[in-house]
């Protein structure tokens, strides 16, 4: 939410109005704010404490909604977005700041499918921000003293996310769970 309230502004304005959004909008609970109506709107509009900016804010109660139905849809939010690196983070191996790039093409890809859904206020560059914000891409320098552990964390979620995979094939596939119930019924 914080990230498309950002949208054209500076961080600094938005992450000094954080807690301001975390009060006006029940605490970021995707359900609580999918249900703000019009009253809502306009509750919004006079909250000086926020981006008193109504497209984004119908956009924040819009996304909330196609946020929870995305999840619904495909188990969770996270688990529709890993998908697009096929459960490994992108490892990059930036050398100089100068390198950094605002978008890449998974972050174009992603916006592009984000907005096909509905989504607003979502665009590459936002959506690249969020993905090296949860891990999903490594943008640290190869100088910088955390790049090696969080490649290591990389390694061992993309571990985690195949196991998990692992064990929901052989749960569809009958190899586990199954057999134990058609055991249970014949008892």
């Amino acid at each position: 939410m914080l990230e498309s309230a950002q949208a054209g502004l500076s961080w600094n304005t938005i992450l000094r109005k954080r807690e301001n959004y975390r009060k006006a909008f029940a605490g970021f609970d995707a359900g609580a704010v999918a249900s703000f109506g019009p009253a809502d709107v306009e509750r919004l509009m006079g909250d000086s404490g926020i981006v008193r900016n109504r497209r984004k804010i119908e956009s924040a109660i819009k996304n909330a909604g196609l946020f929870l139905e995305l999840a619904a849809r495909r188990g969770s939010f996270s688990e529709w977005l890993w998908d697009f690196v096929d459960g490994r983070p992108v490892q990059n191996e930036w050398r100089d700041l100068s390198e950094l790039p605002a978008s890449t093409p998974l972050s174009d890809k992603i916006a592009k499918e984000m907005k096909a859904l509905g989504f607003g206020f979502m665009g590459t560059v936002i959506v690249y921000s969020h993905l090296q914000a949860t891990g999903l891409v490594n943008d640290h320098l190869t100088s910088c003293f955390r790049y090696p552990e969080v490649k290591a964390m990389g390694e061992a979620v993309f571990a985690e996310n195949r196991s998990k995979e692992n064990l929901s094939a052989a749960k569809a596939s009958g190899s586990i769970g199954g057999n134990v119930a058609k055991r249970r019924k014949k008892a």
